[in-house]
């Protein structure tokens, strides 16, 4: 029990570090009006082109009141702009405005300067290890459609033998 406390502590405390770190180069660049919780949205709407909200929610681990609300904002503050989708005109999309796409360029400038830090403190075989296994350990922990029907397959098959 309590390597588990201690991983999520840690988890927790890395993650305030880097949100503070990416904040604050951000602000240096110009980019004053982010809030942390705006960060994660916003580098999944930058790293995938057109999302939909739910896409972006369900990524981010936000509830739709949450996700509506900070796309509220960030539309109000010029970064992005709901289109419906052409396939769909009830399914919004998110797009970069032209100032979110200038922003998007900073972030992932931002990003690969935190990451050259953190290759230079543990190096990259570590870095990409520690990506990996949490990355393993993500998609073995968390429910989904697909992971709770492979978990009633291989207990069905248990059950058979």
């Amino acid at each position: 029990m309590k390597r588990i406390s201690s991983i999520g502590g840690l988890l927790k405390k890395i993650y305030r570090v880097y949100n503070n770190q990416l904040l604050t180069i951000l602000q240096e660049k110009g980019f004053t009006d982010l809030r942390p919780s705006f960060l994660e949205i916003l580098v999944y709407i930058c790293e995938n082109q057109g999302p939909s909200i739910k896409d972006v929610g369900s990524a981010c681990g936000l509830k739709k009141q949450t996700m509506t609300s900070h796309l509220n904002e960030l539309q109000k503050r010029g970064y992005v702009v709901r289109k419906s989708s052409e396939l769909d005109k009830r399914e919004q999309k998110i797009f970069l405005t032209e100032y979110g796409e200038r922003f998007k360029f900073s972030l992932f400038e931002a990003l690969e300067n935190i990451e050259g830090d953190y290759s230079r403190f543990i190096g990259d075989v570590e870095l990409d290890r520690i990506n990996s296994t949490l990355d393993n350990m993500h998609k073995r922990i968390t429910p989904s459609d697909d992971n709770s029907l492979k978990s009633r397959i291989q207990l069905n098959l248990s059950l058979d033998f």
